[in-house]
């Protein structure tokens, strides 16, 4: 993959960039594998709210937590979603910054992506603390009874990140959807859409000061939102890293588990990216460069947390500590030792292909290692957690964690709510930048002309 191959193909021109981008919205009919697709996750939905429903009823008994192991499920997905929404911020706001044009066929999928995954994983720690409704207590706000959060606690620290994360990624995105949502008013037909997008567009004409003014706003809020792909994660690794438990007490983490979160992030955005320019035609647009440059990050990171895996267990040895020491044993040769191995197979033994071109040019490869890498993930987080947790420091208090179907089910039911959130966006709003995509061309006809 060479770094001549075009992000765009420079026979295109801008009303062709305009038709195709904007078609899946306005004039495409809706395909029987979107509807199938909707159909599949709605029912994950259902058993979401189905979860959610039995959890309010009878409380966290139905989960497999117990005194050992008081975080299972519901934390290993809070992780997960959490870093699945990186790659959305580091695509759009670092990249941005830095000048690289290849992200311009995949910011606005990434950023969508990173709203909807996050709206996941806030769902919970609300949900395990056991009595959801009664979270407004985590906020700082005035009452009468002089109470205030504890403001040494993770699970506030967590409240603020999460929310502070998720506010300036919607601000992000929305602000780069305005110029593609005032063409959408502009070419659609019905009244409704019109009026619909026309509302959304916030009277977006583009002349000069509103181009100037936008560009202003969207670099700004990079500069915001730069810091958040490394500051969100490290406060969700300060969960672990300020307690005194074997296996979760180490200064490592807040790097290991950003390099991570991007590394699953960008493993999600190709299994989302890789269907869907199959499925809407759109290679010539997220062309076989983009799924290099792709590859090529999460290997990258793939290595920084192999790098991570393998200094947790050099530091068990060297610090000499008999509880840190069995740790790594229990992890390796333990109850949980499937889970383990299983975690090194999928982030580090089968990354390793992405070194040979040819597989970083294979969409189907890419696909299938990506899905890899996100089961690869959230095996990582189970391990770290209930490992961590289920044999104690006295043997006394060990215990095992099993997972129930209600864990099972919010789980699924998680992704349902990212997916239904997906194709409704796939739906109505253009899922690749069509303002950005002219700008690309434009670059590239120049290009072009200066050889």
């Amino acid at each position: 993959m060479t770094e001549k191959t075009p992000l765009i193909d420079p026979n295109f021109t801008y009303a062709t960039v305009t038709d195709k981008i904007g078609s899946i919205v306005l004039t495409r009919k809706v395909s029987l594998y979107w509807v199938f697709g909707l159909a599949v996750s709605f029912s994950l939905l259902m058993l979401l709210n189905l979860s959610l429903g039995v959890l309010f009823a009878k409380g966290v008994g139905v989960w497999g937590l117990n005194i050992p192991v008081g975080w299972g499920f519901d934390i290993t997905n809070f992780v997960w979603w959490i870093g699945i929404g990186h790659a959305g911020t580091l695509i759009s706001a670092i990249l941005l910054l830095l000048h690289q044009k290849w992200r311009t066929s995949i910011n606005r999928f990434a950023e969508a992506m990173t709203l909807f995954a996050v709206a996941c994983a806030g769902l919970f720690p609300a949900v395990h603390v056991g009595r959801p409704w009664l979270a407004y207590w985590l906020f700082p706000y005035p009452n009468t009874m002089g109470l205030w959060p504890q403001f040494r606690s993770p699970l506030l620290w967590d409240v603020f990140a999460v929310s502070t994360y998720a506010t300036v990624s919607l601000l992000f995105w929305f602000v780069g959807l305005i110029p593609d949502l005032a063409t959408l008013r502009d070419r659609a037909t019905s009244k409704f859409a019109q009026i619909a997008y026309g509302i959304v567009a916030m009277g977006w004409r583009g002349s000069a000061r509103h181009w100037r003014r936008f560009e202003t706003a969207s670099l700004l809020l990079a500069g915001l939102a730069t810091p958040l792909v490394v500051s969100v994660h490290t406060i969700v690794s300060f969960d672990f890293a300020v307690s005194l438990i074997p296996g979760w007490h180490t200064t490592i983490f807040p790097p290991y588990f950003v390099a991570g979160a991007v590394y699953s992030g960008f493993a999600m955005v190709l299994t989302l990216t890789i269907p869907l320019r199959k499925f809407y035609g759109l290679k010539d647009y997220i062309t076989d460069r983009h799924l290099d440059n792709m590859a090529k990050v999460m290997l990258g990171t793939g290595l920084i947390v192999a790098y991570g895996y393998a200094m947790e267990g050099f530091m068990a040895w060297y610090n000499g500590s008999i509880y840190e020491n069995y740790m790594i044993v229990n992890r390796l040769t333990g109850p949980y030792w499937p889970a383990y191995w299983m975690l090194i197979l999928c982030n580090i033994v089968i990354p390793q292909l992405l070194w040979r071109p040819s597989v970083r040019a294979n969409a189907r490869m890419l696909f299938v290692i990506s899905l890899i890498i996100n089961i690869g993930m959230w095996l990582e987080r189970f391990v770290i957690i209930v490992t961590s947790l289920h044999r104690d420091f006295l043997p006394s208090s060990w215990g095992m964690f099993y997972p129930t179907r209600w864990d099972i089910g919010l789980l699924l039911g998680s992704m349902g709510l990212f997916l239904s959130l997906l194709f409704l966006f796939i739906r109505f709003l253009p899922v690749i930048s069509i303002f950005e995509t002219r700008e690309l061309l434009a670059e590239e006809k120049e290009e072009i002309a200066h050889e």
